[in-house]
């Protein structure tokens, strides 16, 4: 039975979806590392939040892991490189909580456009300074959003509600996407030197760490407002310090920190400055969605096959995945064909194709293909860690998609560059389920491709097959398909034969010694 974890605190309707799909489900949290290292070896799939850190050490000890889920936009406590290299699928939910952030955003613009956790302070403390605590209003103001994706877009939605002007910069953004919400794409210094209020909503990557250096916080329009619900790094914290302290950036208001739980930071007890602990997705509503769709997410994948918010494959809903299913075993074979047969030092491969093929989701076809190659490199490989395999041996891979009709209803092509020419093999689908070779080299045979073969490349001449068909037989070895294929008369020939066992080395040795044999490679599949 399919087993999965979840290690941190969670909604109970999580584990009911567990439940429910027919999954084992167990609920042990706060354990430390060497106690989570000590148990995970047992799961196929880990439900996490924020507490647990999924190291290399635990992804290590996971020897069954599949899949890590993390209920939540962040995956910081995720160390997703050996994740890959592991073959583990690590998904989020990053629509989840999107509302909650974003409405937590809009709050704490208001909160410093009036200044109201001053202001409560202030009263509560038996005080009535209606004088001291002078807002301003965000109508016509000018909103700045660094970050215009899921969140970012929800803030630019409210903050035209209440009339406000929103310029965005965001590297990704299309002008088309711009006018669908209705922002002004900017440069960062456009914003920087136009906006009266700054909003955060990008992920933390080198590109994005500091993003509000000292340098480009003094490019801000005297007085500028800041708020960042997204994640900490995002703002260098001294430099904001020295601008609150300055009168540079009128006030800040910060979810996030570099270093959390902050308990100790210096912008703390700054004029102007609001601070909450982590809250962006702290609502009742936001904890229930986050925990069904990583339920949902991870039940998936374990039973169907279906990948949603992964971030390190392709997407395959669970509606895809049995359509696609049949064209998967098809690309991972022919990779496994091209793989055994062409010689080392590849440096490009190329995946062709057309017919039905071409009509559905190519990157997971490539990531069969990718597991097929390269499983001559590791026993371990699947469909997550292929493509990081490939990219650390320098592979170029490439993906053509062909509308053209051909001779058959659908076609996948598989060509790898080598140090003797461009090689490739070709199959397709019969019956839209069962994969078949339809070409290899440049020669059109077809074949399946199964459990132990033998590949032969000889001179087409009378004989040859009686002498191959003897060879075997004195050796106790039965042929079970014969499938043959050649260039034309008298020229090259080749011979794919599935075997009923694997052929010893001895015997392999035997046969290439028989007249007329070029090439004899044992494949297994």
């Amino acid at each position: 039975m399919v087993k999965v974890l979840i290690s941190d605190k969670m909604d109970p309707k999580a584990a009911e979806i567990f439940r429910a799909r027919g999954i084992q489900v167990d609920e042990i949290t706060g354990k430390t590392k060497e106690e989570l290292i000590a148990i995970i070896g047992d799961y196929d799939g880990l439900a996490i939040r924020s507490a647990t850190k999924v190291t290399k050490e635990i992804i290590a000890a996971a020897k069954n892991l599949k899949v890590v889920g993390r209920a939540g936009i962040g995956v910081d406590n995720v160390d997703i490189p050996a994740a890959s290299a592991a073959g583990v699928v690590v998904m989020n939910t990053p629509f989840g909580n999107s509302i909650t952030t974003a409405e937590h955003a809009i709050a704490l613009m208001f909160a410093l456009a009036r200044q109201l956790p001053e202001a409560d302070a202030s009263t509560q403390a038996g005080k009535w300074e209606k004088n001291r605590f002078m807002g301003v209003e965000l109508t016509s103001k000018t909103l700045g959003l660094i970050g215009a994706g899921n969140i970012g877009s929800i803030v630019a939605e409210r903050a035209r509600g209440i009339k406000m002007k929103v310029v965005a910069y965001d590297p990704f953004l299309t002008p088309e996407r711009a006018i669908d919400m209705g922002v002004e794409k900017v440069t960062l210094d456009e914003l920087l030197a136009r906006a009266d209020f700054i909003t955060l909503h990008t992920p933390l990557t080198d590109q994005t760490r500091n993003i509000l250096s000292r340098e480009n916080i003094a490019k801000t329009k005297k007085g500028v407002r800041i708020i960042n619900c997204a994640r900490g790094g995002l703002i260098d914290e001294a430099a904001l310090k020295e601008a609150l302290d300055s009168g540079q950036v009128g006030g800040a208001a910060l979810d996030v920190f570099v270093e959390e739980p902050a308990t100790a930071s210096p912008l703390f007890n700054t004029p102007n400055f609001i601070s909450t602990p982590h809250l962006g997705a702290s609502t009742s509503e936001a904890q229930v969605n986050v925990a069904i769709q990583v339920a949902e997410q991870l039940s998936d994948f374990l039973l169907d096959g279906g990948v949603t918010n992964a971030l390190n494959m392709p997407s395959l809903s669970a509606e895809e995945a049995p359509k696609l299913k049949p064209y998967m075993a098809l690309a991972e074979r022919l990779g496994s064909l091209i793989g055994q047969l062409a010689h080392d030092n590849l440096t490009k491969i190329s995946i062709e194709v057309e017919g039905a093929a071409a009509e559905l989701n190519i990157k997971p076809i490539t990531g069969a293909v990718l597991a097929g190659l390269m499983r001559r490199y590791s026993d371990t490989v699947n469909m997550v860690n292929a493509p990081f395999l490939a990219k650390e041996r320098g592979l170029d891979v490439r993906e053509v998609r062909h509308d053209r009709e051909g001779n058959y209803h659908t076609l996948i092509r598989v060509s790898v560059q080598t140090e003797e020419g461009e090689k490739s093999v070709a199959g397709t689908l019969f019956g839209n389920a069962s994969p078949r070779l339809v070409e290899i080299f440049g020669i059109k045979v077809e074949a399946d491709l199964a459990g132990d073969m033998l590949y032969i490349v000889n001179e087409d001449a009378p004989g040859f097959i009686g002498r191959l068909g003897s060879s075997l037989g004195d050796a106790g070895i039965n042929i079970g398909t014969f499938h043959l294929g050649r260039r034309g008369s008298g020229s090259e020939a080749v011979l794919l034969l599935s075997l009923d066992s694997p052929i010893p080395e001895p015997v392999l040795w035997a046969l290439c010694k028989l007249p007329g044999v070029k090439t004899v490679k044992a494949l297994k599949f």
